[in-house]
């Protein structure tokens, strides 16, 4: 089992940037993908982005591509999303998730057994 825990999130204005870190405990970091996921109020958790094992591939969700990016610390057992030029639609909850699967599968919800209690990212217009 693999805990996951979330932080980074708060408020921005549009075109701001955060960096959302999650850490991650009980289990060997490199074994597993990581990724990104976020959920808006009434709508459905969609991805953001996933990272392989040691951070050789990257995933990206269309609307973050050339924005976000996702990179990791297996060190640190840690892995970071840093958003730049963030919009109002990016206003969600984001949630950290593990997976031993592959990286390019992480996109599917049910891929991915482990998950981080998520934090909430504000942008405003």
């Amino acid at each position: 089992q693999v805990q996951l825990v979330e932080s980074g999130g708060g408020l921005v204005q549009h075109g701001g940037s955060l960096r959302l870190s999650c850490t991650a405990s009980g289990r060997t970091f490199s074994g597993y993908g990581m990724g990104w996921f976020r959920q808006a109020p009434g709508k459905e958790r969609e991805f953001v982005a996933a990272i392989s094992w040691f951070g050789a591939n990257t995933f990206y969700e269309d609307s973050v591509k050339g924005r976000f990016t996702i990179s990791r610390d297996n060190a640190k057992n840690t892995v970071y999303l840093q958003m730049n030029s963030l919009k109002p639609e990016d206003t969600a909850v984001y949630y950290c998730t593990a997976s031993t699967g592959a990286a390019r599968n992480m996109h599917v919800r049910a891929n991915n057994p482990h998950w981080g209690q998520g934090t909430q990212v504000t942008v405003a217009s």
